[in-house]
């Protein structure tokens, strides 16, 4: 008789997470490894954002906070929304979490019940579908394929509404794919909201700061006013600000919702690191000057793999508009065999494939709910990137 609950069997462990300990694993046994399957900045924590930590530290601010934040963080998350988006909130209605997956978590695990859906866009962050199995609820995949840019159509989003519908889960720039929806694209899928008032509207807004070629971000109760009331607006400083290992996210969004989702934290980690919480209220309240420098390096590693994958015969490249992720199409290299002799059926022999002989980590595209893909995060160097892209380009035009 098993120990383990019968929900564990629902779900699998994050794909991401598992292609990043197999290339380190590989390096750490001695083999040449590129990983381009993190997504991760590998841009260093500004250095005022740092001396903030620091000082938290030296005053001794290492005690326990609030369950959801320091009044300074929910202050400075306040004023950015109003900044940035546009949007009024008071900080009763913020909550601060251990990482915006955190955030997400604890929103489904207050709301959902056995048998409620929650609609998700494919391609889609891997962790959303999984996280409303924990949660008991039920994912609804509404695909958003290469011919449409990687964005949900409103006919799509009203053909996945049913009466069950409990959220729907909204993800611009995306990962895995960097497209960006523009305010009128944006438009068309909340007036198919307005339509359906049960459903609420759960934002991941990870990725804002990190755009290109003039591309606006908008977001869905900036768009829609109207979804105020039945909107979570979720953000974190993980992408933008290079601290994913801080571990802070946050929301905004009723102030119902809000409580339900500390009542939860109180029972699972309490509160965030604290000298975290410090450094955020720095981030969010501090120059961002070095953004823009940040966003000019990754607008030109995008069009260096960009560039490089598209002279791949079997290969389409669109370019994205924001985020750090490529997601390129391997339909044409579906049924040939790899030098080794490895047939390229799906989209994860493929990326098995070209780990075992090249040394070059992606995600298979699968683990997104949309193949025959992969997933190149190009938050590493040129030199990398170069390197890994002409082992791609060689080991496609190897295989038979």
């Amino acid at each position: 008789m098993s120990i383990l609950s019968a929900t564990l069997s629902r779900v699998k462990p994050s794909p991401t997470i598992a292609v990043t300990t197999k290339a380190q694993e590989l390096k750490a046994a001695g083999r040449d490894v590129i990983g381009l399957g993190a997504g991760e900045p590998d841009f260093d924590t500004p250095d005022h954002i740092k001396a903030a930590g620091i000082r938290a530290i030296e005053a001794g601010k290492t005690k326990y906070t609030a369950v959801d934040g320091i009044p300074e963080l929910k202050a400075a998350i306040c004023a950015k929304f109003k900044r940035d988006n546009g949007l009024d909130y008071v900080p009763a209605q913020v909550s601060v979490g251990t990482g915006g997956k955190q955030i997400l978590y604890n929103a489904l695990m207050a709301t959902l019940n056995p048998g409620d859906e929650v609609v998700i866009p494919a391609p889609y962050w891997v962790s959303y579908p999984d996280m409303v199995l924990l949660a008991g609820g039920e994912p609804v995949i509404a695909p958003a394929g290469i011919e449409s840019g990687f964005k949900l159509s409103p006919e799509t989003l009203e053909e996945a509404i049913t009466p069950k519908t409990k959220w729907f889960i909204f993800n611009s720039p995306s990962n895995p794919t960097g497209a960006g929806y523009t305010w009128d694209e944006l438009k068309a899928l909340t007036d198919v909201l307005m339509r359906h008032p049960h459903v609420w509207v759960m934002t991941d807004d990870m990725y804002e700061h990190l755009s290109y070629d003039g591309f606006e971000f908008c977001t869905p109760a900036q768009v829609e006013p109207a979804l105020y009331d039945r909107t979570l607006t979720c953000n974190g400083v993980s992408k933008a600000y290079a601290m994913t290992g801080w571990r802070i996210g946050y929301a905004a969004g009723p102030q119902d919702l809000i409580g339900a989702m500390r009542k939860i934290q109180s029972q699972s980690t309490s509160n965030p690191c604290t000298i975290s919480q410090w450094a955020a209220v720095e981030a969010l309240n501090g120059s961002h000057d070095f953004i823009a420098a940040n966003n000019a390096m990754f607008k030109r590693r995008r069009d260096l793999v960009v560039s490089m994958l598209s002279e791949i015969d079997g290969i389409e490249c669109p370019t994205p508009n924001g985020a750090f992720y490529v997601y390129p199409s391997i339909a044409g290299l579906i049924g040939k065999t790899s030098k080794a002799g490895t047939l390229i059926d799906n989209d994860e022999a493929f990326a098995t494939a070209l780990l075992e002989e090249t040394g070059v980590a992606v995600v298979f595209g699968a683990a997104f709910g949309l193949s025959p893909n992969f997933r190149v995060s190009y938050a590493t160097s040129d030199e990398a990137l170069k390197e890994a892209c002409t082992r791609i380009q060689i080991f496609c035009a190897e295989l038979r």
